[in-house]
């Protein structure tokens, strides 16, 4: 029974789409340095939270603009050519990030990474759009997170133990990982090509997403989603160094935990989920199980409770990312889909900048447990938000 599940889950998916995950893993299996970042300025470095945070939040600037140039140029040029030369790019940056060493040079060399290297994420968005049917599109969406995570249950786990050698290696991993990943994609995946008539250029105008006010106000919701959960690679790493005194391979292993339950039940638990529920209220409830595992930050203590909070955060991630994923995608049209997905993929960015300075800025003001009533509170209008959406669709 348990076999069946997973081989229906895991069926029917193009060979284009398993290509694209790989990729994809042998990408993210390098991601050791954003998990980190916090702690490298504030421990290695010994910068200020106050500064560790805008410099945090300074990756999240480049990466809305990013973002919004890779959604253009996908429309443009087509996701392959975004996707190649992002990639190479964000690789070669880590690199160079890794040898700054003052806080004005951080500040500009993490704005130019964010810039080059998240403008790989709408063109793998569209792509993945492309390479999928409407049928299989959730799952495609679910696959290409599972290689994410992954490679991500890897990454920390391993970065904590560099980070316990030297934290100059993190940036190393992840700029070779982000090279490798390039020439892998380069070589085997299939290319694509994209119109550039006038007619498509001029419908992609009139159809433009920032005039799709349903979509609009849906960002808003997705944003405050992004911004609770992004505390997880922000201000909770900071929060199991300085209040559990946890060493870092400690904290990457919990950090692994999320990557390893996604990849053990996301796909099964989309497949089972697509086709059953209505997409905003599977959001909805992630979105609350977001919210409920900060609140066992301020009501309980002890380890066990920080791997409990890691499940239920986890569990929220599998329920709303997939299908906020394939919803967005489903308002597009082939003309305008690398617009939607920019616009879908700033609010990350913009979730990317708010996260760690609210955060940081909460802790060093008036401590931990007040960040977390914020990002309860965030989680809680998201979610009347999700299923007020729903209530309208349904209603229309």
């Amino acid at each position: 029974m348990i076999l069946q599940l997973y081989r229906s889950a895991y069926s029917g998916l193009s060979r284009s789409i398993w290509l694209l995950a790989l990729v994809m893993f042998i990408n993210r299996c390098g991601t050791m340095v954003i998990p980190f970042l916090g702690v490298y300025l504030t421990e290695s470095l010994h910068l200020s939270i106050d500064q560790s945070g805008v410099i945090m939040a300074l990756f999240g600037v480049g990466s809305i603009g990013g973002t919004l140039l890779g959604g253009r140029l996908t429309d443009r040029l087509g996701a392959y050519r975004v996707m190649w030369v992002c990639l190479g790019l964000g690789g070669v940056m880590f690199l160079v990030v890794g040898q700054l060493k003052t806080f004005e040079s951080l500040c500009l060399g993490t704005f130019v990474l964010g810039l080059v290297a998240e403008g790989f994420r709408p063109a793998v968005t569209a792509a993945v759009a492309l390479y999928s049917t409407p049928e299989n599109r959730t799952r495609s969406y679910s696959l290409n997170r599972l290689a994410l995570n992954l490679g991500w249950s890897v990454g920390p786990a391993v970065g904590g133990w560099l980070a316990s050698i030297d934290y100059s290696l993190l940036f190393w991993a992840d700029g070779c990982t982000c090279l490798a990943a390039t020439l892998l994609l380069v070589l085997i995946l299939p290319r694509t090509f994209v119109s550039h008539d006038r007619q498509t250029v001029e419908q992609s105008r009139q159809d433009s997403a920032y005039r799709d006010t349903h979509f609009m106000v849906f960002m808003v919701f997705v944003t405050l989603f992004a911004i609770t959960f992004f505390q997880l690679f922000s201000t909770v790493p900071l929060y199991y160094k300085q209040v559990y005194h946890l060493p870092e391979n400690q904290i990457g292993t919990l950090m692994a935990l999320n990557g390893v339950l996604i990849v053990a039940v996301e796909m099964v638990l989309v497949h089972q989920l697509e086709n059953r529920f209505v997409h905003l209220r599977l959001m909805a409830i992630g979105t609350l199980l977001v919210g409920i595992s900060y609140l066992i930050f301020n009501v309980f203590f002890g380890v066990i409770w920080l791997v409990v909070a890691m499940i239920l955060a986890t569990l929220a991630e599998m329920l709303a990312m997939p299908f906020m994923n394939s919803y967005a995608i489903a308002r597009s049209k082939p003309h305008n889909r690398g617009q939607y997905t920019a616009a879908y993929t700033a609010s990350w960015s913009i979730a990317q900048i708010s996260a760690p300075l609210l955060g940081t800025q909460f802790i060093s003001r008036v401590g931990f447990a007040s960040a977390w009533w914020l990002m309860i509170s965030f989680s809680l209008v998201a979610t009347i938000g999700f299923l007020s959406l729903s209530y309208r669709s349904k209603k229309s």
